[in-house]
């Protein structure tokens, strides 16, 4: 399928094997749309350009994802705001291998890697898990002066029950609306 109104070039893969799911990927350049074999021309003109919209909406998501870099400047802006500037992180990153921790913190390293998963989550729940981690950097341990220096950010208790409200609808494998395709 040619390319239109700036849309990339879309390939369209039909499958005998396929029966009712409708796919899409990126392969170089090009959105590939994998679809039944049965499907009619109106049905696949229908996927294909909401399977488009989706790619182009997931890729854009990504490209709004912060870097490690802006991570670190957030981390410093919270230290500052509620730590009086005192947690100092040699390194603060996202990492993609933590799927049971949303942060983590080596205090003997002064290293930060927060879950990847935490990108598609509200900023206050993002600065929650920085501010965690960076009282991580003064206090080890979760004693109530650790608590203290959480809780000196506002949002606290919110975040927390955003967390454990994602959390378990994740151990129930609730992942949100979803389309059937």
């Amino acid at each position: 399928m040619a390319p239109e109104g700036g849309r990339p070039p879309v390939e369209v893969r039909r499958s005998a094997r396929r029966r009712k799911t409708v796919s899409a990927f990126w392969e170089g350049g090009t959105a590939v749309v994998a679809i039944p074999a049965r499907f009619s021309k109106s049905e696949e003109e229908h996927w294909v350009r909401r399977m488009v919209e989706r790619l182009e909406k997931d890729a854009a998501r990504r490209s709004r994802q912060r870097s490690d870099t802006e991570l670190m400047a957030r981390a410093a802006e919270l230290s500052a705001r509620y730590l009086a500037g005192r947690a100092r992180p040699e390194t603060v990153r996202w990492v993609t291998n933590q799927s049971s921790r949303w942060g983590s913190c080596t205090p003997a390293e002064r290293s930060i890697r927060l879950s990847h998963e935490l990108q598609d989550m509200p900023q206050w729940v993002t600065d929650y898990v920085l501010v965690h981690e960076l009282a991580h950097l003064l206090v080890h341990g979760h004693t109530p002066d650790f608590w203290a220096l959480v809780d000196e950010y506002p949002r606290t208790a919110e975040a927390k029950a955003f967390l454990a409200g994602v959390s378990f609808a994740a151990s129930r494998g609730l992942t949100g609306a979803k389309d059937p395709a």
